[in-house]
């Protein structure tokens, strides 16, 4: 993998639990935050699917589909449990 850009990652709730970290920053070559979380996914074992997770890249909500750029910083928001 030819790693094109450098990106924070930060993890909540199981997320972070199946990470042990609450961020990271990674070398990566995706091309779309989906890309990216699938990639992270597979090298991390995360049980949870994009399509049931939200992303926000530099502090908004985004669509999966967004395209990276070096520096961004992503948060993959799974969903809440809660009572």
């Amino acid at each position: 993998m030819a790693a094109g850009k450098r990106v924070t990652v930060e993890y909540f709730a199981v997320l972070r639990e199946q990470r042990a970290v609450a961020s990271e920053t990674v070398a990566t070559s995706a091309r779309t935050a989906r890309d990216l979380y699938e990639e992270l996914r597979q090298r991390h074992g995360f049980a949870l699917e994009a399509r049931g997770l939200r992303v926000a890249v530099n502090g908004d909500f985004a669509p999966w589909e967004r395209e990276l750029a070096d520096g961004d910083r992503l948060v993959f928001i799974p969903p809440v449990a809660g009572g």
